[in-house]
């Protein structure tokens, strides 16, 4: 009965005439993951993404973060996620060419494998800010050579 009345409307509908608490899951885990045919057939692009995953030069790490943990959110709703460690080199190895020093940086001054996927983030954003002011600092410096010319 908890189990029931914790459902929604729509969901106790799709349940109601199941007898056990496995039953009850057995149902919901194939009306949202589906059987196994179909949920390999949903594993296969999103693994396909991930091997692909790539970000663009332009693309703030925040919307490049957001995308791949779309993507390995995914994953782990399909039990088909990676260990953690290979999310953080996933996420350095897609990084464009402009990042490549700090890729260097990080790769040497700290141990990957107990590196989480948040604290890489956190410290590419603050290269990221970093990146930001010493190209505004270069165009303001352009623009007082070209008032000076």
């Amino acid at each position: 009965m908890v189990i029931y009345n914790a459902l929604p409307r729509k969901e106790y509908e799709r349940i109601f005439m199941c007898k056990t608490a496995k039953e009850i899951w057995d149902t919901l885990l194939v009306t949202h993951q589906g059987n196994s045919q179909v949920k390999d057939n949903k594993i296969d692009p999103l693994v396909q993404q991930y091997e692909q995953f790539m970000i663009l030069e332009e693309e703030s790490i925040d919307n490049a973060f957001s995308r791949f943990n779309t993507l390995i959110t995914s994953l782990k709703a399909l039990d088909e996620g990676f260990s953690s460690k290979n999310y953080v080199r996933k996420f350095l190895s897609a990084l464009h060419p402009k990042w490549r020093a700090k890729v260097t940086a990080i790769e040497e001054s700290k141990d990957l494998t107990s590196l989480s996927l948040d604290e890489l983030i956190g410290n590419l954003k603050v290269y990221e800010v970093t990146i930001k002011k010493d190209s505004e600092w270069s165009k303001v410096k352009e623009n007082k050579v070209d008032l000076l010319l």
